[in-house]
């Protein structure tokens, strides 16, 4: 047998077994991410005129299937689908609401409940977010923006529900 031949049959089974692991059982890298509030339009409002995502779709969800897939025991509902881009690549933040607060205390820090509690956005720059911020009266947290690093600076503000987001950038 010549060396070539040799080579590529010692090749094959490692290439196979290399080829195993680079296999993923997801379909998609990315998370869709479904947040319940309590007011549809101050939440979208909040999310593509503060934080600057864009509305890329909705859809609604009937009674039949609300019941049958077990989401809602049959309780129609409308999603309003956001993202930092358009594009298939971003995570989906779909928003939707039931007409009702929550029922539990505002939370004052991370620590005060259990689920997902913030969101990381990282920005190219931090200055157009906090323009936002400051024009649409929202609260920055603690003593926000302040420096991770000498490029990244870290800012916290609270979505109308409570949901924490990290915006984390260059300051300009």
């Amino acid at each position: 047998m010549n060396r070539t031949l040799i080579s590529l049959l010692l090749l094959v089974p490692i290439m196979t077994f290399s080829n195993a692991f680079a296999e993923s059982e997801f379909a998609s890298a990315t998370i869709g991410v479904g947040v319940v509030v309590s007011d549809l339009e101050r939440s979208v409002d909040f999310y593509t005129n503060v934080i600057g995502m864009k509305k890329t779709g909705q859809f609604d969800i009937d009674t039949d299937f609300g019941k049958k897939s077990g989401l809602t025991n049959g309780v129609a509902f409308h999603v309003e689908v956001l993202k930092l881009e358009d594009s298939p690549e971003a995570t989906t933040w779909k928003l939707m609401s039931f007409g009702k607060g929550p029922g539990h205390p505002r939370s004052k820090g991370i620590q005060d409940d259990l689920g997902m509690q913030y969101i990381t956005i990282n920005v190219a720059s931090l200055q157009p977010f906090l323009e936002r911020i400051k024009r649409h009266n929202v609260k920055l947290l603690g003593g926000t923006p302040i420096p991770l690093d000498t490029n990244r600076h870290f800012a916290l503000v609270q979505d109308p529900d409570g949901t924490f987001i990290e915006l984390i950038g260059p300051p300009k």
